[in-house]
């Protein structure tokens, strides 16, 4: 099995951190990015990078790295900032033909799988995972973990699969909406990608949805907790840890 993996201990020991934090008064209905990438830092054994790099998180040890997500399950992912060589020619070009379009879809994908590869160059990686946290507006909350490329299969995407299209500007109240560029998977015959390179190049990646499982594998789920600790409570706890500190520490 992949490395990627966390074995089920590890997945109910995730699970378990999770719900302690959303039992502090202060969580809201979702949960911190930054906050999952250190939980599957400490249980995986890994460093969290803090870094620009496609990975989040890597274990040297075991030559692994996961990118990690956590969103509300409405909200769209952001793969990456994607700021693409040449944008302002290739997007002149994709305005005036259709293989202009597709010359700047592939361009953007290109990017993508190049961005994966010097992130497993840089770290020396055999295998990168994507680990998301999904909220669900019901009060369930959904782990999973997906290898999405190794030493073997270096690729993540391909060119063939997707085509490319500029939809029409969207009027506002306040003033016209840039159109981004959006990517259509052909397999599935639906929107994976939006590409905003005529803004600040956030690139959406919608298709995640369909890595979503469907069965029981490389995944837990569980619910939000039912009671949290009162403001009184937890500050309790936080002065003990800090009493703590105090005796322990020089």
């Amino acid at each position: 099995m992949s490395k990627v993996y966390s074995s089920k201990n590890q997945l109910q020991q995730i699970a378990n951190i999770l719900t302690g934090y959303l039992r502090v008064p202060f969580a809201r209905n979702n949960v911190p990015g930054e906050l999952v990438e250190n939980v599957i830092g400490f249980v995986r054994n890994g460093d969290v990078l803090n870094t620009y790099d496609f990975v989040d998180v890597i274990n040297t040890h075991e030559k692994v790295g996961w990118q990690v997500k956590s969103t509300k399950a409405l909200t769209p992912v952001t793969w990456k900032r994607a700021k693409i060589p040449n944008s302002n020619e290739l997007i002149k070009e994709s305005e005036r033909t259709k293989e202009g379009t597709q010359r700047l879809g592939n361009a953007i994908i290109r990017f993508c799988n190049e961005n994966i590869k010097r992130s497993m160059e840089k770290h020396s990686l055999e295998e990168i995972g994507f680990s998301r946290l999904i909220v669900h507006a019901s009060g369930k909350l959904t782990y999973f973990e997906k290898l999405l490329c190794s030493l073997e299969q270096p690729e993540v995407f391909y060119e063939d699969d997707f085509s490319w299209e500029w939809p029409s500007p969207k009027e506002t109240v306040i003033k016209e909406q840039l159109p981004a560029l959006h990517g259509w998977h052909t397999p599935t015959q639906k929107k994976w990608f939006a590409w905003h390179g005529r803004g600040e190049n956030q690139l959406h990646f919608s298709g995640e949805k369909y890595w979503w499982p469907t069965t029981g594998a490389n995944k837990i789920e569980f619910n939000f907790p039912e009671t949290r600790l009162s403001q009184e409570e937890f500050m309790k706890i936080l002065s003990d840890i800090s009493s703590y500190v105090k005796k322990t520490l020089p």
